[in-house]
């Protein structure tokens, strides 16, 4: 294993270790796994992985969480800036137990930078330790979803979501969608949350994220791409696109690719 692929994998936790690293586009993480649980969260870009056949994808805010012993691989088409805490196995009894996404609270964050400001990677200090504490229950309590983008077997949002699927940039609002499905907007919003974790609103933006990132992959236009989810402007979709992967579309597309 390349020297450089090693330091960016990290120190073993005890009980955890943490790590932020500037990742170069082009780089990529062979199949493998640990016997610690890890978590994979963005600062800057989007982290992208392949768990157990499964494809993960997570924006600044939104973590991938991979319990131990989990077969896992990553390639980075972008430059990225992301952060890796790492858990020790005796205290993922209380974590998920299947690879996932969650929502990272204001809390976790605030602590992670505390961290990376004082350069500490493990907690050595009763201090530190009481903070590692802290991060582990943090990650107890987070919200937890499938994926970025959950779907749902319930005929009614099942239906919404196919046509959403076939047309990102289709505009109508929920209580539009409560009438095509026979229900009312608030009964359909509870629903929703209940059946998705997030708002209509939240998982429509998301989708218009993975959308715009295939696009982009296949070389359309900002410019295009905003018609096509229905922006009113290019610079009101680049605006979008920069609060949730925290760079421009031009500046993810002019990334090097490496065999991606």
């Amino acid at each position: 294993m390349p020297s450089e692929l090693t330091e960016l994998i990290g120190l073993p936790p005890e009980p955890i270790s943490f790590r932020i690293a500037d990742i170069p586009a082009g780089t990529h993480f062979p199949s493998r796994k640990f016997p610690w649980g890890k978590l994979l969260y963005s600062i800057s870009g989007v982290v992208q992985l392949t768990i157990e056949g499964k494809l993960f994808l997570s924006p600044p805010a939104y973590a991938i969480w991979i319990p131990p012993d989990i077969e896992h691989y990553s390639s980075v088409n972008q430059d990225i800036c992301y952060a890796a805490l790492y858990v020790e196995s005796s205290r993922c009894s209380e974590l998920p137990d299947q690879a996932c996404t969650l929502l990272l609270s204001s809390i976790f964050k605030a602590i992670t930078a505390d961290l990376e400001i004082r350069c500490v990677n493990l907690p050595l200090s009763s201090m530190d330790k009481r903070l590692a504490d802290v991060l582990i229950d943090q990650l107890q309590l987070a919200p937890r979803f499938d994926s970025y983008l959950p779907l749902s077997n319930t005929p009614e949002i099942a239906s919404i979501i196919t046509a959403l699927q076939l047309a990102p940039g289709d505009r109508r609002a929920l209580g539009q969608w409560a009438e095509i499905v026979g229900t009312t907007e608030r009964t359909l919003s509870r629903w929703w949350k209940a059946e998705t974790g997030i708002s209509f609103h939240e998982w429509r933006q998301r989708l218009k994220l993975t959308t715009a990132l295939s696009l982009l992959d296949r070389g359309v236009s900002v410019e295009e791409i905003a018609r096509r989810l229905s922006y009113n402007n290019a610079s009101a979709f680049i605006a979008m696109f920069h609060q949730f992967m925290g760079s421009s579309p031009d500046r993810m597309r002019r990334a090097p690719r490496d065999g991606a």
